[in-house]
């Protein structure tokens, strides 16, 4: 049999560890004494009453991820759409968590799927793929409102999955499909649009800049040959002036020569051989011959042309 001390000590140790109790960190519990709420534990030591008070709950005051089953939802064009998510919550007060709620987790999933089925129900299918952010807003608001008495605060809530029936996604895929190939055949027709007013512009440009060769170059040549005119009538005119000198130079000098002494005889003498010279060759170039009435007396002729040029002479004299 067991001794006393014995029995002392294992009902010190029994009221001992009734007595004595340590909330970890981020954990709040709930004491009852006599069965009716008495205080909450904060994370620490804390001494109960033995065989008086009672831990009756414990809770995490840590967020908490929530996984709402999926549900069949049907949308305002009445296509049925599978939507899942999750709920992220935190308990706020651990007597209203313990007391205003026989099961607040329950509770805030069950009304997480209503909630999301009236908002899928006030939109369209097209509606339901963008307004994610709207549906998540919608469902967060009710839940909070409803979740103040349940001592819990919903942080937010993220659809996972929208997924409509086999038919209608192969319906959206075929419709994605044909925009993707509009879209493709859009921008084909623009890059050939582009393509054909780019060439008729280069094409253009190139017109212009032949055609403005072209008058440049005819520019350039009227004025070439306006400069070679001008320069050939230049030249004639130059090459006049130098004859016309020349001749006068060679007039002066005749007339100078003839005022020396034996240059009338030297004049005369020149005159009668060019007559001979000319008379010469007009009867080896031609057929016709122009012959004086005397043949004989061509020295005649030439004294004749002899007296003309002293004749001359005399009247400059």
């Amino acid at each position: 049999m067991y001794s006393v001390p014995l029995i002392l000590l294992i009902a010190a140790a029994i009221v001992g560890f009734k007595t004595f109790t340590i909330v970890p960190q981020q954990e709040a519990y709930i004491v009852e004494r006599w069965g009716r709420y008495h205080r909450t534990l904060t994370p620490g030591l804390h001494w109960l009453v033995p065989f008086m008070d009672r831990i009756a709950y414990r809770h995490t005051l840590k967020e908490i991820p929530l996984d709402v089953p999926s549900q069949v939802c049907i949308t305002k064009d009445n296509t049925q759409l599978t939507v899942d998510g999750i709920i992220y919550f935190q308990v706020t007060d651990p007597q209203l968590a313990s007391y205003g709620s026989s099961n607040y987790v329950v509770a805030i999933t069950q009304l997480a799927q209503t909630t999301l089925r009236s908002v899928i129900g006030r939109m369209e299918l097209d509606k339901t793929f963008e307004e994610r952010e709207a549906i998540n807003g919608a469902v967060v608001s009710a839940l909070d409102e409803a979740a103040v008495s349940w001592g819990v605060k919903v942080l937010r809530y993220e659809i996972k999955d929208l997924v409509p029936p086999q038919e209608i996604l192969r319906a959206m895929q075929a419709q994605i499909t044909a925009e993707r190939e509009k879209r493709a055949r859009i921008a084909q027709s623009e890059g050939i649009q582009q393509e054909q007013i780019n060439l008729a512009s280069g094409q253009r440009e190139a017109e212009i800049q032949k055609s403005q060769g072209e008058a440049q170059a005819l520019v350039n040549q009227s004025v070439g040959e306006r400069t070679a005119q001008i320069n050939r009538a230049q030249g004639e005119a130059e090459a006049m002036r130098l004859v016309a000198q020349a001749t006068a130079d060679a007039l002066k000098q005749v007339a100078s020569a003839i005022q020396t002494e034996g240059g009338l005889e030297a004049v005369n003498l020149k005159v009668a051989e060019q007559y001979v010279e000319a008379f010469g060759k007009l009867a080896k170039e031609s057929n016709t011959m122009i012959m004086p009435a005397n043949i004989a007396d061509i020295g005649g002729l030439v004294a004749a042309g002899l007296e003309v040029v002293k004749s001359n002479n005399n009247n400059k004299a």
